[in-house]
């Protein structure tokens, strides 16, 4: 939750308002017909004046009917809690949390820790969200259900998922304070290097209508090298930056993001 006194105190210039966030957008370089996957934080903009609805109509204004906008709607509290480190659970729940916890539902399951902007889109009228129990992405536009599934539980970020049809469309990746270690599409550059480590997973899905756990082999993410990694990626140039409010906001190809990262990766496997 945005604590509002704060945020006033960090917010130069008045409120940030959608028109401000909208011409911080066009001045980013957005354009109507846009592809966007977008990252975004709403504490990071400071005081905006109607909040998270500000920043999406403002989104959706500027990439307009022929766009399309992306974000992640994760819901790694369904995940196994063996593996759950912030905070860990006792290990007598854990038998209670895979036979009870309630099964992924794209209609209503609500996305973790990515941030109110994406909460809200994913509630969104005309929002569609893909299937995978952990790594799921909400979309809206033209093509969005193209783009969000389908999505196999043990595709992750890789090739087969919705970041590798972003890819094929030439999307961008749009920073709205937030910096690369939110950067999915380097997670893709990293599975095509082949330097991604799998562990044992599982989630509570829908299967033929009825409630199971279901095991599979997930990614252990390891998201420390990629502010160093985004800072040789913006090096190269072809990252555009605009602060709008007290947020520091990015514009960049996801595709040269993602070869970026598969180099990175392959030459760190050396």
């Amino acid at each position: 939750m945005v604590d509002e006194a704060k945020a006033i105190q960090r917010t130069l210039g008045g409120p940030v308002t959608r028109a401000r966030i909208s011409a911080g957008l066009a001045a980013l370089g957005v354009q109507a017909g846009d592809r966007l996957l977008v990252h975004a934080s709403l504490s990071a903009f400071g005081f905006v004046a109607g909040g998270a609805q500000a920043v999406v109509e403002a989104l959706k204004a500027s990439v307009g009917a022929t766009g399309l906008l992306v974000m992640p709607a994760f819901t790694t509290h369904l995940s196994d809690p063996v593996n759950w480190q912030a905070p860990p659970v006792p290990p007598n729940w854990w038998m209670a949390i895979r036979s009870e916890t309630p099964a992924f539902d794209p209609a209503i399951s609500p996305s973790r820790r990515i941030g109110a902007i994406s909460e809200l889109m994913r509630t969104s009228p005309g929002t569609v969200r893909g299937p995978h129990p952990h790594l799921s992405f909400v979309a809206w536009g033209l093509g969005a259900d193209g783009v969000v599934a389908p999505h196999p539980v043990d595709t992750s970020l890789g090739d087969g998922s919705p970041l590798q049809r972003l890819y094929d469309i030439d999307a961008k990746v749009l920073f709205l304070g937030t910096r690369y270690a939110t950067c999915t599409a380097f997670h893709l550059g990293e599975h095509r290097a082949g330097v991604v480590r799998f562990r044992p997973e599982g989630a509570p899905m829908k299967i033929d209508g009825a409630r199971s756990w279901v095991a599979f082999e997930g990614p252990d993410y390891d998201t420390d090298p990629f502010d160093a990694m985004g800072a040789s990626f913006e090096a190269l140039g072809g990252v555009t930056d605009v602060q709008i409010g007290a947020a520091e906001c990015r514009l960049f190809p996801l595709r040269a993001a993602a070869d970026f990262a598969e180099e990175w990766a392959n030459i760190s496997e050396r």
